[in-house]
């Protein structure tokens, strides 16, 4: 495909085509899709296309997202992953036995639960300290001298957002790689890569797809020459968690809409959130665009353009009574994920139990592209009974 011939364009120029152009060989404005997985040789034994050897690796739909979010993330290069789990799970191989990996606490779920069971599997240290406190989250970094540093920001579901730029200068000086999960914000409202992290990682199942019908994860450097960018892209290559070329299809025609769609998204959400933050019925919002947020002030230093899709409201009541606002949303659907068109709610403490800490009151919320005034109205519907009784 012909990229664009003005380096200089928007975000949303570049997603609209998809980080290309038209294909040269048959016109077409939309990129094919290859399902092949070899590709042929000559008589010499020589690659046809000295660029494709296996489907592995050698995919061009694959590339072409690839160069786009590299390129939206201020970066050097990226990979596809098959899953956002896939990708995290990359990045945290890259830290050796008897080394040590220091975590952000209170983010997601899957995320700290695979790392424990990971490090406890490879004999590698890991902390798990609270990121929002920055000072002493970097205190317990010189102090333990880590391999690796994992951040999430903003964080899920407490959508704490902690100070990527001190973290990564205090990192380097103990010469540890900064990882952050964007998944939350999207290289349209945060670029970790800019505020000095190394890698950047996004579960591109969510926002970026946006359609809730791929799983997909990409990591991101800021150094392609980095000893921790080789190794990802070895361990993409070798252990072969790859994309199929459909999946990368539907990936990259999502990614022609992420503008539009976080654009609408993110306004939705500071409504919302700011309605719920009003409503008698609700203890708490948890949400960085409200200044009453304790990390509203670190999100707008950090985050342009919104303060995201994602929020966490705290019922006043028990477990019960949040189950039974969950229950009566008609518009807003009951399913696990977010970043899709289609709000979602989830009842935290179901999924994750008590082991994660998780308020037995929260409810995680995921706005779409709805009507503003529609979503309202269906929470303000879930949320009034609990004024109104006995």
């Amino acid at each position: 495909m012909h990229t664009p011939r003005n380096a200089k364009l928007s975000p949303a120029s570049r997603l609209a085509h998809g980080g290309g152009g038209i294909d040269p060989a048959t016109g077409a404005v939309v990129p094919p899709i290859s399902t092949a997985t070899t590709f042929a040789r000559d008589e010499a034994y020589r690659l046809t296309s000295p660029t494709h050897l296996y489907s592995r690796d050698d995919n061009d739909l694959t590339r072409q997202i690839e160069a786009l979010i590299a390129d939206l993330e201020g970066g050097a290069e990226a990979r596809l992953f098959a899953s956002g789990m896939a990708a995290i799970a990359a990045t945290a191989r890259m830290v050796k036995p008897g080394q040590t990996i220091l975590m952000q606490s209170g983010i997601y779920w899957g995320t700290t639960l695979w790392m424990r069971k990971h490090c406890q599997h490879m004999g590698i240290a890991l902390i798990e300290a609270n990121a929002a406190d920055g000072t002493r989250f970097c205190e317990t970094l010189r102090e333990c001298g880590p391999a690796l540093v994992f951040l999430e920001v903003p964080s899920n579901p407490f959508l704490e957002v902690a100070d990527v730029r001190a973290i990564s200068e205090a990192a380097h000086d103990c010469d540890a790689v900064v990882a952050v999960d964007a998944t939350a914000a999207t290289p349209l409202l945060m670029r970790p890569l800019e505020l000095g992290a190394d890698l950047v990682v996004h579960s591109a199942t969510k926002a970026l797809n946006g359609h809730s019908d791929v799983l997909a994860g990409i990591v991101s450097c800021r150094d392609a020459d980095s000893d921790a960018w080789r190794f990802l892209r070895e361990e993409r290559h070798d252990a072969g968690a790859v994309l199929s070329s459909f999946d990368a299809y539907l990936l990259l025609r999502g990614l022609r809409t992420l503008s539009l769609r976080m654009e609408r998204m993110c306004a939705n959400a500071q409504a919302v959130a700011t309605a719920l933050e009003a409503h008698p019925a609700i203890e708490t919002v948890l949400y960085p665009g409200l200044v009453s947020h304790a990390a509203h002030e670190a999100a707008r230093r950090q985050m342009n353009g919104g303060f995201g899709y994602m929020m966490s409201v705290l019922v006043k009541g028990t477990a019960a009574d949040a189950l039974a606002v969950a229950g009566r949303l008609s518009l807003i659907k009951r399913a696990t994920s977010l970043g899709g068109v289609e709000s979602l709610v989830e009842h935290r403490y179901t999924i994750e139990g008590e082991a994660s800490g998780i308020p037995v009151n929260l409810l995680r919320l995921s706005i779409g592209i709805e009507s503003a005034e529609d979503l309202i109205a269906d929470l303000t519907a879930a949320l009034d009974p609990l004024i109104h009784r006995a």
